[in-house]
């Protein structure tokens, strides 16, 4: 699942930018839209794509990107304009692509292209570091399987080592939502890619382990992890 954010004081624009990725072919993608930047700085969400109007009312383009950069360094903000004079104001904040308008559909298309295909490879080499018991450790999120919050504290389990984190998991789930990990129960947080089987309310792990599905969370995981088979098939 590809998360985009469309940010513009345009209303028109945001629906025609909506309606090209809601065609778009490449993979599956939840969008959601904001008419300024307050708006997308009070939510505070991790996105993979932002699409950033440079000119509004308000805080603009830039000094948006400015404060989402203090918070996610890894968003690829492309910016919206009319004007070629931000350009080297944009690079300040590492700016990964530009539309100009009027905005064509092939543009928004090779924007996203280009997109899915640097965050692969940025997560093929990514390490996460975690502050744990054991002391620092720097993990790729496809070398782990699941966290547990247990006796107040959480669990992170790898094929072979479990490690003890000081770590809110709702704090942990959200910032490994990115990775395809989703929280089935209050007390878990796991790698879709690991996912064996779905059982009732089990969920059966490659690693043998059993994790419990509670029952308000079952029908939106399944539909996730069902998206996410479709994706991860599609792009096989």
């Amino acid at each position: 699942m590809i998360n985009i954010a469309i940010c513009d004081d345009d209303k028109n624009i945001i629906n025609q930018i909506e309606k090209y990725i809601d065609d778009y072919e490449g993979g599956r993608c939840a969008i959601s839209t904001y008419s300024c930047g307050e708006e997308l700085l009070s939510e505070r969400k991790n996105f993979h794509v932002i699409f950033l109007d440079i000119d509004m009312t308000g805080i603009d383009g830039i000094e948006t990107a400015k404060r989402i950069r203090s918070y996610d360094k890894t968003v690829k903000i492309i910016y919206i304009t009319s004007f070629n004079d931000y350009v080297n104001l944009a690079f300040e904040v590492h700016a990964f692509g530009y539309l100009n308008k009027p905005i064509k559909k092939e543009q928004i298309y090779t924007q996203l292209n280009e997109a899915i295909i640097y965050s692969k490879e940025e997560e093929e080499k990514e390490l996460i570091e975690f502050i744990t018991a054991e002391g620092v450790v720097r993990l790729a999120p496809k070398d782990i399987y699941y966290f547990e919050y247990a006796n107040r504290r959480v669990k992170l389990k790898t094929l072979d080592k479990v490690y003890t984190l000081k770590e809110n998991i709702t704090t942990i789930a959200n910032n490994m939502n990115k990775y395809d990990f989703l929280m089935p129960h209050k007390s878990f947080t796991i790698n879709l890619f690991y996912v064996k089987s779905i059982k009732g309310y089990d969920i059966f792990m490659m690693d043998g382990a059993v994790i419990p599905l509670s029952q308000k969370k079952s029908a939106e995981f399944r539909d996730k992890f069902n998206m996410f088979l479709e994706n991860h098939i599609k792009n096989m």
